[in-house]
């Protein structure tokens, strides 16, 4: 029986990790029995580990690894800082939603990667450009997230906050806000994961340092053990990220369940 609680409670590490290690066993086994690997165009775990632990665990990625970070936590910030105020806004006020629902959807569906080189123009090579570019990619999903949690909020607890009396800001922080919450974790999730491609091609186009720089290095010298090692510490960190943002969610919306047993 304690066993059994055990599984249940450690059942979403134990099937992700398992996941994971089939896929890496699966790849080895193919490329080391069944296909001939040739390691000018590809490469296999055992080859990964190695260079991963020259890479990451001697030390040689970390520096990039801060230089990116901080682009990322400055860029994501600012989403957060005004991506959550603005869909507020959206999901409050109808006038705000249609005035800034077109422009924002337009910019959502266009291809913003592709104004890397236009940033970089703009705003030259180093820390701010990519800052930039992990904001522009990054706010949108707060945005969204947040306008449809406050379009869903229950029209009937605001109005019995309404009918006792309540102000402005007791719909805002007792209703309007708790219910929004898992819609903004929801967002941030979503965020991570472009804020690092922002990262990666932001240092893919102008960049002398970073990981996405590193990776670029690695796969023009044909160096694909290295250059996957790269990789694989930008999805360790994308897991990690999201994994943190579900944890946290947990501990400021109790009230709210995640998932089924």
């Amino acid at each position: 029986m304690a066993f059994k609680n055990w599984l249940q409670e450690y059942q979403r590490p134990l099937l992700g990790f398992a996941s994971v290690a089939a896929v890496i066993l699966f790849w080895e086994i193919t490329l080391t029995f069944l296909i001939p690997l040739n390691p000018f165009f590809f490469t296999k775990p055992s080859l990964i580990a190695v260079a991963f632990k020259e890479q990451v665990i001697d030390g040689a990625l970390w520096g990039d690894l801060a230089v990116s970070s901080r682009a990322f936590l400055w860029g994501w910030s600012f989403a957060v800082i005004l991506g959550i105020p603005i869909g507020a806004l959206m999901g409050w006020r109808r006038r705000a939603e249609y005035t800034l629902d077109p422009f924002l959807t337009a910019l959502y569906a266009s291809p913003l990667v592709a104004l890397a080189p236009l940033i970089i123009v703009v705003f030259g090579v180093g820390l701010f450009a990519k800052t930039v570019l992990v904001f522009v990619l990054s706010i949108f999903p707060f945005i969204f997230n947040t306008f449809a949690g406050v379009k869903s909020t229950d029209r009937v607890l605001i109005n019995v906050v309404r009918s006792f009396g309540g102000k402005e800001k007791d719909l805002y922080f007792k209703v309007i806000f708790p219910s929004t919450l898992p819609y903004i974790v929801a967002g941030a999730r979503i965020a991570i994961g472009r804020g690092l491609v922002g990262i990666i091609v932001g240092e893919f186009y102008a960049a002398s340092e970073g990981i996405g720089f590193a990776i670029s290095r690695f796969g023009d010298t044909y160096r694909l053990p290295e250059m996957f090692a790269g990789i694989f510490v930008l999805m360790i960190a994308a897991v990690v990220l999201t994994e943190g943002m579900r944890k946290f969610e947990a501990v400021i919306a109790p009230w709210r369940k995640t998932g089924e047993t």
